[in-house]
């Protein structure tokens, strides 16, 4: 497949199968992480694979009742690191960290796929009680919650604005 096709298959799931996804898919993911761009290459991002399932279900209610969660496999909460105020300020922690973070889901998001796993960035969630399942460090901000696994569910593609109401060419 190539990258287009894989960005344009890609879908939101929230059904999951109960199978474990291998080891090498998991480092797969995990490499994907790893290599997305980030500011100054600060690399200001922490990832955490919960497996734990009293951690998931924990999750579920941190994200607001969404149940899902708890029946993937895998459950991906990606952190910014906001040290990186120390180099970019507010700046780095408002944009920068995030985008980093941003960066890596969408790695994550096309590599699954891509191995034949369904995935979905979830953003609705207390940060507070994220932070306090996963006893975060104070310098990391959870902003992304991503249930991972196989589906049996193959959702069509929503519609889309056109390209003239998203993208102005200036010449």
């Amino acid at each position: 497949m190539n990258i287009l096709d894989i960005i344009k298959e890609r879908r939101s799931v929230r059904r999951f199968l109960n199978k474990l996804i291998p080891k090498e898919i998991q480092d797969a993911l995990r490499e994907a992480i790893m290599w997305a761009p980030s500011a100054g290459n600060l690399q200001s991002r922490k990832f955490y694979f919960i497996f734990n399932q009293a951690i998931k279900k924990d999750l579920v209610k941190a994200a607001l009742g969404q149940s899902f969660i708890a029946k993937a496999p895998l459950v991906i909460v990606g952190c910014v690191d906001l040290r990186i105020k120390d180099h970019y300020g507010e700046r780095g922690v408002n944009l920068y960290a995030v985008q980093d973070v941003s960066a890596s889901i969408q790695n994550v998001l096309l590599v699954a796929h891509e191995l034949g796993l369904a995935s979905v960035w979830i953003g609705a969630f207390c940060e507070d009680e994220v932070s306090k399942i996963l006893k975060l460090p104070r310098f990391l901000r959870p902003i992304s919650i991503i249930p991972v696994g196989y589906t049996s569910v193959h959702p069509r593609a929503p519609g889309r604005v056109s390209v003239e109401d998203a993208i102005d060419i200036i010449e």
